[in-house]
């Protein structure tokens, strides 16, 4: 109890809307939409807005402008994570009748085996602040496409993937699946490059990767690494 009225006391200084820092890395906050493994908009996020500590914010910055020498860009899909969207997940994953959303995010897998396999956790690093969810595109880039209610395999084939304007990682973002694994060795070619291009840059920008997910990064001597904050993805959070 102690140490969330201390995380509520820091959390207006210590954290910031991606956007304040970098303009021109990309936001597509799935988990304030429909268009997640759950299949509804997610406890806690009130707005699809990206935040972050100021030091992981920093951090992606520095990214951002490596990858833009290249002809490159970052767009995100998650970043500060509520505790009570951590919950629902858990939940989600104890409950075996939910399978809306199989087809897309776990066709090869069964859900009972979501904790298991680390793709779900009671305990999120996203919840600290410092942990980010995100994907390449080419620049000039244009806006993420809209999803249209249609289930297509994260697994599949790019071109069959529900394509939202993203590069070809191997797999589609969120996707509970081996082959998301950074180094599964069905991902080859230009997929396997983009998958490194993406790792590299953040790694120099101070991110460690987690293997096991592609597209998540946490930021090495994160300000907060044992506090879980609560407070709802919103920008009246942040007044």
């Amino acid at each position: 109890m102690i140490g969330a009225l201390v995380a509520l006391a820091l959390l207006p200084a210590q954290f910031v809307a991606m956007d304040r820092v970098d303009a021109t890395v990309q936001q597509d906050m799935r988990y304030a939409t429909r268009h997640n493994f759950v299949g509804r908009r997610i406890a806690g996020y009130r707005e699809p807005v990206c935040i972050l500590t100021r030091p992981a914010a920093r951090a992606l910055h520095r990214a951002q402008l490596r990858l833009r020498r290249d002809g490159y860009g970052l767009r995100v899909y998650d970043c500060y994570r509520p505790t009570r969207a951590v919950d629902q997940f858990a939940r989600w994953a104890g409950n075996p009748a939910d399978q809306r959303m199989k087809p897309e995010f776990y066709p090869h897998v069964d859900k009972s085996r979501a904790f298991a396999l680390g793709y779900i956790a009671h305990r999120s690093g996203h919840s600290r602040g410092s942990t980010v969810d995100l994907t390449l595109v080419r620049l000039p880039a244009r806006p993420p496409r809209a999803w249209d209610g249609r289930l297509r395999s994260c697994a599949a084939r790019y071109r069959k993937r529900f394509r939202d304007g993203s590069l070809n990682m191997g797999t589609s973002y969120d996707c509970i699946d081996p082959r998301a694994h950074t180094f599964d060795r069905r991902i080859r070619g230009r997929a396997h490059r983009n998958r490194l291009r993406l790792r590299r840059a953040m790694e120099k920008a101070g991110f460690a990767p987690y293997d096991n997910e592609w597209w998540h990064f946490t930021l090495r001597g994160e300000p907060y690494p044992e506090t879980y904050f609560n407070f709802p993805v919103a920008r009246a959070s942040l007044r």
